[in-house]
């Protein structure tokens, strides 16, 4: 279990929803910096 807000969560939390990797880099998740994954995440979250 990764802590709240880690990038760790943020990875967890896209991967749930089925995103595994970065739709324009083409890259996994696991590669970019905490800033872009938790602004891939705050983008879906807008999207629901």
């Amino acid at each position: 279990m990764a802590y709240k807000y880690s990038k760790g969560w943020y990875v967890q939390k896209l991967k749930e929803k089925g995103i595994r990797y970065h739709p324009i880099g083409r890259k996994k998740l696991e590669l970019y910096k905490t800033w872009v994954v938790r602004n891939l995440y705050n983008e879906q979250q807008i999207k629901e």
